[in-house]
């Protein structure tokens, strides 16, 4: 299997870096900043022999290289900067992207693509379409960081373990996300029925804002260490067709009562991509919520699609 992640940045090398150490597949590294790639994974390739493993990445600025890959991953595009929303990167992403989906549909037509660039929801609808790809070979990883987000903040204030909590997040990834405490369990009990209103709502308000808060701190740059994770355990879902259950940036095609956008919803990831969308019993103020995200959402793809 080969691995193409486009991108060399602090989550592209360290998502090559979590692959590679699991010895999933062929890794290319690829950047358009002449000698980026290519000196971190000279430095990866130091790294095999005090691990003991041995994987086979490479690193080039020649995007050509990523011909006939089986999965494809995106992070290339700029980070979000403090005080900049995730809508504010759209219009310098975009073009990006649409170059990038250009050189997939021509290189590599039968891969898989993992979009990881944000506004992550938006971006996946312009490669599904710049690529003409069925919509189930391109994932959107966005929602299942939110949970993670959502279950540590929930771990912290109930000083539990967080391998006791399974959290879930949908909506558009960013200030339309949607936390939700009855589908979030702590040993088999939704959250809702052990904490109060106020206490959920203010771990709500924390995991939508903690993105920006982690860029607040960071001064330059966005996180890296969670994104890389939840995109490494998406290609795994890929390449072992685990069938497992990840919260996505999926295209939805009715689901949910939504159309012809892509937003964040629990999916079945397997050998072929998303294999199925997983609808949730939503009750009247999730799903007003749920919509109100996706409209949001549709506005900006409507005005992304005509430039």
């Amino acid at each position: 299997m080969k691995l193409s992640i486009i991108g060399a940045g602090n989550v592209g090398s360290l998502t090559a870096m979590r692959l590679a150490e699991e010895g999933t597949a062929s890794i290319l590294l690829v950047d358009i900043v002449k000698g980026l790639a290519r000196g971190k994974t000279f430095d990866l390739e130091d790294s095999r022999p005090l691990l003991k493993y041995n994987y086979n990445i490479e690193g080039t600025d020649d995007i050509t290289k990523i011909k006939d890959s089986d999965i494809i991953v995106i992070t290339a595009g700029l980070a979000r900067k403090p005080g900049m929303s995730r809508e504010d990167l759209l219009n310098k992403n975009a073009g990006i992207i649409k170059d990038i989906a250009h050189n997939i549909k021509n290189l590599a037509p039968a891969a898989i693509v993992i979009v990881v660039t944000n506004p992550v929801d938006i971006l996946t609808y312009l490669a599904i379409k710049e690529t003409g790809f069925l919509p189930q070979r391109v994932i959107g990883m966005g929602a299942s960081l939110d949970a993670s987000r959502f279950a540590n903040l929930i771990a912290k204030e109930l000083n539990i373990p967080d391998t006791d909590i399974d959290s879930c997040v949908i909506g558009s990834h960013g200030e339309g996300m949607l936390p939700l405490p009855r589908f979030t369990y702590i040993k088999g009990v939704a959250l809702d029925e052990l904490m109060d209103d106020k206490k959920i709502a203010a771990l709500v308000k924390r995991t939508v804002e903690r993105g920006a808060e982690i860029i607040s701190y960071l001064g330059s740059g966005s996180a890296f260490f969670a994104p890389s994770l939840a995109a490494a355990l998406l290609v795994k879902a890929v390449l072992k067709n685990e069938k497992r259950a990840i919260g996505v940036s999926a295209h939805l095609n009715g689901e949910y009562g939504i159309k012809d956008i892509c937003i964040g919803v629990p999916a079945r990831i397997g050998r072929d991509g998303i294999e199925e969308i997983i609808e949730l019993e939503l009750n009247g103020e999730e799903k007003e919520l749920l919509l109100k995200s996706a409209d949001s959402l549709k506005k900006q793809i409507k005005w992304i699609t005509t430039i």
